[in-house]
């Protein structure tokens, strides 16, 4: 069997199964009582329920959840049900506590939601490969012959099979420190929320005997359950925590952009005009510079018609006719001398108006000290940035951080198989590795849509006994679950 005949396979199951739901009426509301507030992440709440006995609701099914006076209604997600006690992650808030609320679920909707990522999964071959998913299709097509499949280690697939569960994800934790040293991107899945919120913790642990930085790294989506994993605050890691920490931070330097950007405008106008004056200034100290030049050039000459006309009657014969003979006598140096005055005269005119003009223009050309630097420092932080044009876009784009951008920068993201199935987030990112843990425990649909979210390899791990005693990848309908 191939990857593409199992996922139509196990599309056909779904369908057949979201039907007889459907005919069955079994979505079918229920009330619960003493909601109360666990934790606010972000813009999620989890929340506690009480349900009345025979209500069983499974891992990440989706529901909606509408107030006692019927006013109100938000959507959430199951994280667990322990007994009577049911664990929800809700988007609105409900308060610190309600009395009653009631749970309308959709097991069909998350069903449909499976079936469409795995039709998509078979149809578009060029964008989601199969060829990881063929090498899972031996073990889910006849799990009936998995125990006699020992644990194996390829670049493609990678089988940990064991009955110490410590032993194995010690060997997980050990393979996904080396995969993130490698700069790979890793999907991790596990079956349910605690298991997951294990696994992580001891993932973290490793990270951080082996000296990485395992804050930067590692993501759970969306929120972990539980405080405190193998001594690891998991509060910290929880997608929907760094990402409101990440908007928070990206908030603040928008609003840091905007009063720079306002006082940049605020100044560029003045600091144009003190531009200008200063181009004023500059011309006509240049101007000044030519006159003083001249200036100096007539004076020379007047002091030298002045010495010249000084020793004229003290010169020979000779001398006065060879002077005369090139129009130098008495007369015209006396109107030589006459005539560069005359011109000093004008330069001084000219240069006590420039000068008087330069007067002016200095203060009002001069920027204070405390704003030049506060001038120069916002100049290069525009021209960093891309100049004013780029700012007005940033501070234009959209507030709501990009999600699929945040979850590609992290190195390992953490969630249920159900979440990666029905999540419309993950059928936008691909990861180089993809790690199964408890895999047996894990939906055999699930399992393949998670398939087709890696680009190089797989990773399986769990106890080969879990196989049979789960059924996940049993091929009898009665296996079907939601989300697979």
């Amino acid at each position: 069997m191939t990857a593409k005949e199992l996922i139509e396979l196990w599309v056909a199951r779904l369908e057949a199964e979201r039907q007889r739901i459907i005919d069955a009426g079994q979505d079918v509301a229920c009330t619960a009582t003493e909601g109360r507030l666990v934790q606010s992440i972000g813009g999620l709440h989890l929340y506690e329920f009480l349900v009345p006995p025979g209500i069983s609701l499974s891992v990440d099914l989706p529901l909606s959840i509408v107030t006692s006076d019927e006013m109100d209604q938000t959507e959430g997600i199951v994280l667990r049900q322990k007994g009577s006690a049911l664990l929800v992650q809700v988007i609105d808030s409900l308060g610190t506590s309600t009395p009653s609320v009631t749970l309308i679920p959709d097991q069909a909707g998350l069903l449909s939601t499976s079936v469409i990522r795995l039709k998509e999964m078979a149809a578009k071959t060029d964008a989601q490969s199969l060829g990881l998913s063929e090498r899972v299709v031996p073990w889910l097509a006849a799990p009936e012959d998995a125990p006699k499949m020992p644990s194996s280690a390829s670049s493609v697939l990678t089988t940990l099979w064991s009955e110490d569960q410590a032993q194995r994800r010690h060997k997980l934790a050990s393979l996904a420190m080396e995969l993130i040293r490698a700069n790979k991107r890793i999907l991790l899945i596990s079956p349910d929320h605690e298991e997951s919120d294990d696994i992580v913790g001891m993932i973290a642990r490793t990270m951080k005997a082996g000296g990485l930085n395992y804050k930067t790294w590692l993501s759970r989506y969306e929120m972990p359950m539980t405080s405190q994993s193998h001594g690891i605050d998991l509060h910290e890691l929880g997608f929907e925590a760094q990402m409101h920490q990440f908007y928070a931070r990206s908030q603040t330097e928008k609003a840091s952009l905007r009063r720079k950007y306002e006082r940049f405008r605020e100044l560029a106008p003045f600091l144009a005009g003190k531009a200008q004056k200063q181009k004023d200034l500059d011309e006509v100290r240049l101007l000044e510079w030519r006159l003083v030049t001249q200036l100096r050039d007539v004076q020379a000459k007047l002091a030298e018609v002045g010495a010249t006309l000084a020793e004229y009657e003290n010169l020979t014969l000779f001398q006065r006719l060879t002077m005369q003979a090139v129009g130098k006598n008495v007369e015209s140096l006396t109107q030589y001398r006459t005539l560069y005055q005359q011109q000093i005269d004008g330069l001084n005119q000219e240069l006590d108006l420039a000068k008087g003009r330069i007067r002016q223009l200095v203060p009002e050309a001069a920027v204070p000290r405390e704003l030049r630097q506060e001038a120069e420092d916002l100049k290069e932080a525009v021209t960093k940035l891309g100049g004013t044009k780029k700012i007005r876009e940033l501070l234009a784009a959209e507030a709501d951080p990009n999600r699929q951008a945040f979850i590609q920068n992290r190195r390992l993201v953490a969630a249920t198989p159900v979440r990666v199935a029905s999540d419309p987030l993950f059928n936008r990112v691909r990861f180089d590795v993809l790690i199964a843990d408890e895999a047996p425990r894990i939906g055999a649909a699930s399992l393949l849509a998670a398939s087709g979210l890696a680009r190089e390899r797989i990773i399986m791990s769990g106890d080969l006994r879990e196989i049979a005693a789960a059924g996940c990848w049993a091929a009898h309908d009665a296996s079907v679950q939601a989300g697979g």
